[in-house]
């Protein structure tokens, strides 16, 4: 069967393509004003202009090409989710933590890319019902981003998830890429309804400050230590499995990996 792998790796190269096809165009041009008695150093700007209407459209184009190998290195050399192994350079955490559940597998942002983005898993209020709130976090992975332009591609990368709730809409670092999280748990309620994490923040390397569209139960904690190395590259999560009549809470707890 033609499985989700193969359908995304289909898409990888068919963009890489498209983006090879760019470059050709532009050394083509290039060659036809060497051999017409220009030098390369002397090339007018003007053939290439219709490609490039400016030095941000450059930049989107070199940088969406570094970022679909490193996707498609990751879709070939790991997991159905694109992760892959790689050197991480530690875990960071954070202390008010819920402690029901256990911890789902790790999963890594492909070669080149960290997380720069995110989106949650969110049950809204239940009214008299059972409530979970938050079920899980999906980091959005790319290069690092910067403020003059548009990112396109991305891959995702989600540890143990919940069985309730809907994916919020993505959140993304303005620039750079996520160092830091924060969150927002609500302590044991004893007899009545507990519903564990409801709610995250993450600091974005230039000091931006993201939260994301959670429940508002409980309080927030103490932030992480700053990601030691470049930033934010992996998660895993601590999740709780369906009670069946009993209280469920889903998401407890989330550990972020760290890469140089």
């Amino acid at each position: 069967m033609y499985g989700t792998k193969s359908r995304i790796e289909t898409l990888c190269i068919l963009s890489l393509f498209k983006q090879a096809s760019l470059l050709s165009e532009i050394y083509k041009r290039l060659l036809l004003h060497a051999y017409s008695g220009n030098s390369l150093n002397s090339v007018s700007a003007k053939p290439i202009k219709n490609i490039f209407t400016s030095s941000t459209t450059m930049h989107q184009f070199s940088i969406t090409t570094v970022s679909l190998l490193g996707f498609f290195i990751g879709l070939n050399s790991g997991d159905e989710s694109g992760g892959i192994e790689r050197t991480t350079t530690g875990l960071i955490a954070v202390t008010n933590g819920q402690a029901w559940g256990s911890w789902g597998d790790a999963e890594v942002c492909p070669l080149g890319t960290y997380a720069t983005g995110f989106s949650l898993k969110v049950e809204p209020s239940q009214g008299s019902g059972d409530d979970t709130a938050m079920n899980g976090v999906a980091l959005r992975c790319t290069t690092p981003l910067y403020s003059d332009w548009s990112y396109v591609a991305y891959s995702t990368v989600r540890s143990e998830t919940g069985s309730w709730g809907k994916w919020t809409r993505n959140k993304w670092c303005t620039n750079g890429h996520l160092v830091a999280f924060q969150l927002q748990v609500e302590g044991s309620q004893q007899d009545g309804d507990d519903t564990a994490a409801n709610n995250i923040r993450f600091k974005c390397s230039d000091g931006e400050v993201l939260e994301g569209d959670g429940m508002s139960w409980g309080s927030w904690g103490s932030w992480s230590p700053t990601c030691p190395g470049k930033g934010i590259c992996g998660i895993e999560t601590k999740v709780e499995l369906p009670q069946g009549d009993d209280d469920d809470t889903a998401l407890n707890d989330v550990h972020f990996y760290c890469c140089r």
